[in-house]
């Protein structure tokens, strides 16, 4: 149980940093360094909008991973 839990954890985080890499939207490297880019934001529509529930949804689910592999494992 503990290998499946390892393995999901793996491709969940791996799902997660890409998602939330794609949301730095023409930002470029500096963007995910904290570098100020100067755009406005705006709503999300769209693939943002998608983009966006897609990365709360694996949040939630590495975080629920997280906890039943620290239950399981004791």
């Amino acid at each position: 149980m503990d290998r499946y839990l390892d393995i999901a954890m793996i491709i969940t985080s791996i799902a997660l940093i890409v998602s939330v890499i794609l949301q730095s939207k023409g930002a470029g490297l500096g963007g995910l360094t904290g570098g100020d880019t100067g755009a406005v934001f705006t709503a999300r529509r769209g693939v943002e909008k998608t983009l966006f529930h897609i990365t709360v949804g694996l949040s939630i689910l590495f975080f629920g991973l997280a906890i039943a592999t620290v239950v399981f494992t004791g």
